[in-house]
């Protein structure tokens, strides 16, 4: 799918685990711990990726967005949902990640537009995450219809956000 800015986003496959697992731990420390924070070590974000990949029943994905040179800037990965605490979504956004340089210039807009066309190409309408509170992703998840979840005893779950209708959020995120 080749995008006007040169970058393009695609499926991911197991060739792009090394890529992929050291673009997860760069930015998930720069998302959760800021610049030079040590979380996550490559070598477990690698072994998780790889045993991700063995698994190939159709019951997951993971989109990658690649640059110019093949590098990959950012990834966003969906699963199924099914779980009795909130039974009106059937698809999770499990993870979603962009490096630093290329935030704000519309690509993770871009990216949550073909998750959420990939989920409904599967016949699933609905998705939520569960992210960290006090992430300033929040705004991002609101500006594109998210509604904040609460737990089933009605506490407000900081960061875990659902959006109920992906067809509204897919005409809210142009693919390219």
């Amino acid at each position: 799918m080749p995008e006007a800015d040169g970058l393009i986003i695609r499926d991911a496959t197991a060739a792009d685990v090394p890529a992929l697992a050291r673009l997860h731990v760069t930015t998930w420390n720069d998302t959760h711990l800021g610049p030079g924070g040590q979380g996550p070590t490559y070598e477990l974000r690698e072994w998780q990726w790889r045993e991700a990949f063995k698994v190939t029943d159709g019951s997951w994905f993971c989109l990658v967005i690649e640059g110019r040179n093949g590098e990959l800037v950012g990834f966003a990965k969906g699963i199924p949902y099914a779980h009795p605490d909130q039974p009106a979504y059937a698809g999770e956004l499990s993870k979603i990640y962009l490096l630093r340089a290329y935030q704000r210039r519309g690509l993770g807009r871009r990216l949550l537009g073909h998750v959420a066309r990939r989920f409904l190409g599967q016949g699933v309408s609905s998705m939520l995450l569960f992210g960290v509170a006090g992430n300033p992703a929040y705004r991002f998840y609101e500006a594109l219809g998210g509604e904040r979840l609460r737990s089933p005893e009605g506490e407000a779950g900081e960061g875990n956000y659902g959006w109920r209708d992906l067809g509204t959020l897919a005409a809210l995120c142009p693919i390219e």
